[in-house]
């Protein structure tokens, strides 16, 4: 199973900055940039990417973070400016793929690397400082356009250029965009997050204990963020 004209626009990575948020210190690794040449896929991390609090924003299920060129270009048209890539913190801009439309557990095979598509990416308030505007995770919310965090399946490396061929899709039909909408607007399908096979833990958890909760003002911490 292939898709031959999903290919990977750009590679980007960034160290961890400290800047002032508010008046107090902060610290985040969203600032990414493009980088030539073939990267290593290993461990929790593409090589010279990192994130400053990897209980929230990294760990085996948010490894790579993917974004599509095509909601980029959306984006673009809604500010009023162009983009660069690696602007909205991601580690692979990529175009003719489905990204959002991708189904959790999918593999894709790019360079010599495989990687599992995980999870939404949930914005906090990192992404708002990146874009130079607050209310910007909340508009990005509402776009349902959040992209997909990746495991590293098979450690390799990957390039700009690269196909992106999806290698292995399970038989079912929840999307990284479902779950990003059952999370922000739907709760009442909060059960379906619990029959996809390979849904990352902590969102299994977050599912298990909003159910058990009967949906009593719980689950406003997400399962990880930006």
């Amino acid at each position: 199973m292939s898709t031959t004209s999903a290919r990977v626009l750009s590679v980007n990575v960034g160290r961890v900055r400290e800047f002032d948020y508010n008046g107090r210190p902060a610290k985040s690794a969203i600032w990414k940039s493009p980088v030539g040449g073939r990267i290593a896929a290993r461990g929790v991390n593409l090589e010279g990417d990192d994130q400053a609090d990897r209980k929230a924003h990294g760990g085996p299920d948010k490894s790579v973070y993917a974004y599509a060129i095509e909601d980029m270009r959306w984006w673009e048209e809604e500010l009023g400016r162009s983009l660069q890539y690696g602007e909205f913190g991601e580690n692979l801009t990529t175009e003719g793929i489905a990204v959002n439309d991708a189904l959790v557990g999918e593999r894709w095979e790019i360079g010599t690397a495989v990687l599992e598509v995980s999870e939404p990416r949930i914005p906090c308030w990192r992404l708002g400082v990146r874009m130079n505007d607050q209310m910007f995770p909340r508009r990005f919310t509402e776009a349902l356009r959040p992209g997909t965090y990746l495991r590293i399946v098979v450690e390799g490396a990957v390039a700009a250029g690269d196909e992106i061929r999806i290698v292995e899709r399970l038989d079912h039909a929840l999307t990284v965009r479902d779950i990003f909408r059952i999370y922000t607007r739907d709760r009442d399908e909060v059960e379906r997050l619990l029959a996809v096979p390979r849904i990352s833990e902590s969102w299994r958890g977050w599912a298990e204990h909003f159910l058990k909760e009967k949906g009593r003002r719980v689950g406003s911490v997400p399962p990880g963020c930006c």
